[in-house]
């Protein structure tokens, strides 16, 4: 009998999941990349999204739930429309959607799922959402447990007092206006052409829970090397405890859910806030030809018993100006100057939209920069998963981190050879209220992402859009994050004599600085552009652009190889580093060095990478 009823009980979860599966398929007919064959509502993005800091009681809440579309001013869920694929993006592809929401909308979500029963009653329940754009509110067995604003960024809600026996009835509320001037969202537009692309609303990152003690929890940390005492000092924040422990692990290769095997190194007790130093008698530079992480060990203490322990990842680098033979500041990475060249990575994919398919295709872009003979990429106003810059920690790539623009419009001042261009009051249109929400998700994001080595550079602006008092957004970024180096505007308005670290120039097609600032770190920020189309590997087929196009692969790469023997001289007089336009085509941009759907390598990567190496190599000192 007991099996019988085994046997039945396995018949309907089977059952069930297969209706699961049947009732999602991807949706529209645009091309989309491989991956996506992959993607089930069973295996949508399970893997731990947090993986600069683990712990194994955790549960995913990716795949179906039930959505619906109402006004805005709705107050409750109407009935459900269909299901949706957490956590693609209501118009994607893999979303099974592929819907539309204007500012006058709503979105809406609904899932059940259960906690483990010694989870409800032993421990508290933490529910977390890795990015939902833009504003929404969370309701749990209809209870209101909280709400954010900020596309871009993690938040999470203790839920255990909105438990119940059984299945739990999570909600949730999105609005999302876009095309508002108001609310940072990078390339997003409700009208897509040109540069600016489709729209993305709603959940987009994972979604997920953890049991933790109820005595207490680490709730994040910070990590800083400082090359001039072969220390890493880690500034531990917790909830409860009375003491925390960090240890710091050899060989160190970042997530894991079990603990790190690694030999202990150096450790140190401090509390909730402050920082604790980490000696290292040799230590092991990160590098993108080394990208070596050390393993992390953090235990809450109280009492003198653990309570709570979550394993880390860090690394020993540092990023510095410095000044060579002939007085030209450059940009160095551990005391060393190198030539930082890279990509600008949209981070955009046909079926997933602002979400990769699957993780694989997350690293995949990462990988085939370096495979490009890259160091760095420019991640251009958009900010990844957790997961994408541990791939670049892993893999060894350098980071510079743009924040999405609030505005499409240049601000009125063009640029000029030597001369201030910056006037602050070409910054009147952007609205108080623009502004505030712009420097709250600019310090999310910061707060957020600063424990990730890879990151070097942050870039406040791109090419004025929405750009506003620039040497105060420098400061506040500055008191944000010291232990790196500030673009002030990608492109944009320039305030000569020394604000911020980096001075950036922007030129189409072929490799030219606008400007110069000897106060500066000098570098050329975008160029390139040379776009090449695929048939069959479009996202359209007609209204389709590059900065200069061709007909064939060899034509472009050679192209490619005509900019790259431009670089020197450049360099010679003083630039820096470079960022080409662009990793992939993306919608209508036929630029990439891959196509949209990454089936493609559009220019040759042995060659592109030749050249790349060469251009690096110049600074190798």
């Amino acid at each position: 009998m007991k099996t019988k009823v085994m046997l039945v009980s396995l018949a309907v979860l089977l059952a069930a999941a297969m209706s699961a599966h049947a009732e999602w398929k991807p949706a529209g007919d645009r091309i989309r990349t491989r991956w996506a064959s992959e993607v089930t509502p069973e295996n949508a993005h399970r893997e731990y999204p947090r993986p600069q800091m683990v712990r194994g009681r955790y549960r995913s809440l990716n795949g179906l739930w039930d959505y619906a579309v109402s006004g805005k001013d709705a107050a409750s869920m109407p009935d459900s429309t269909g299901a949706i694929l957490v956590p693609f993006a209501l118009e994607s592809s893999l979303s099974g959607v592929a819907g539309r929401l204007t500012p006058d909308d709503a979105l809406w979500y609904r899932r059940s799922f259960r906690v483990p029963f010694w989870w409800r009653l032993t421990k508290e329940v933490i529910l977390h959402f890795e990015a939902v754009d833009w504003k929404c509110e969370v309701w749990l067995n209809g209870r209101m447990v909280g709400e954010h604003q900020g596309g871009y960024t993690a938040f999470s809600f203790d839920v255990t007092k909105y438990l119940k026996p059984g299945r739990q009835i999570l909600e949730l509320k999105v609005l999302d206006g876009t095309n508002n001037n108001l609310q940072p969202r990078g390339k997003q537009t409700l009208r897509p052409g040109g540069i600016w692309y489709t729209a993305v609303s709603g959940i987009w990152q994972s979604v997920w829970f953890e049991a933790v003690s109820r005595k207490g929890h680490i709730r994040d940390y910070d990590a800083v090397a400082d090359l001039s005492t072969g220390t890493i000092a880690v500034t531990p924040y917790s909830v409860g405890g009375d003491a925390v422990k960090v240890e710091l692990l050899e060989g160190g290769v970042g997530y894991s859910t079990e603990a790190p095997s690694g030999k202990v190194i150096a450790s140190a007790e401090g509390k909730s806030g402050e920082a604790v130093s980490l000696r290292l008698d040799n230590p092991e530079f990160w590098s993108p030809d080394s990208p070596y992480l050390y393993g992390l060990r953090i235990t809450l203490l109280k009492n003198g018993r653990c309570i709570d322990k979550v394993n880390c990842y860090t690394a020993y680098r540092g990023i510095s100006k410095k000044a060579d033979a002939e007085g030209h500041l450059r940009l160095a990475l551990n005391d060393r100057i190198l030539f930082q060249y890279g990509p600008l990575d949209q981070g955009w994919w046909p079926d997933g939209l602002y979400t990769a398919p699957t993780d694989e295709a997350l690293e995949y872009d990462v990988i085939r920069t370096k495979d490009f003979g890259f160091n760095a990429i420019r991640k251009h106003i958009k900010v990844e998963p957790a997961r994408w810059y541990y791939h670049c920690d892993r893999n060894g790539v350098l980071v510079w981190q743009d924040m999405p623009s609030s505005a499409c419009y240049m601000s009125g001042a063009d640029w000029a050879q030597g001369e201030d261009v910056y006037d602050a009051g070409n910054d009147d249109q952007l609205s108080e209220e623009a502004r505030a929400n712009f420097l709250a998700e600019w310090e999310e994001i910061i707060r957020q992402h600063r424990k990730f080595p890879c990151i070097v550079v942050w870039v406040p602006f791109n090419e004025a859009w929405g750009q506003f008092k620039t040497a105060e957004v420098v400061d506040f970024t500055r008191s944000l994050d010291g232990s790196r180096l500030i673009n002030m505007a990608s492109g944009g308005n320039w305030i000569s004599g020394g604000v911020g670290d980096i001075l950036d120039s922007h030129y189409y097609p072929h490799p030219q600085m606008r400007i110069w600032d000897d106060a500066l770190v000098n570098v050329l920020g975008e160029y390139g552009g040379i776009g090449l189309p695929v048939e069959g590997h479009m996202w359209i087929q007609d209204n389709n652009w590059g900065y200069v196009e061709f007909a064939s692969s060899d034509e472009a790469t050679a192209k490619y190889e005509e900019f790259s023997a431009m670089m020197p001289e450049l360099v010679k007089q003083g630039c820096s580093a470079a960022i080409y336009t662009q990793t992939t085509d993306v919608e209508r941009e036929l630029n990439g060095f891959m196509t949209y759907d990454r089936a493609v390598d559009k220019l040759d990567p042995a060659r592109v990478s030749a050249a790349n190496r060469r251009i690096i190599e110049l600074l190798d000192q």
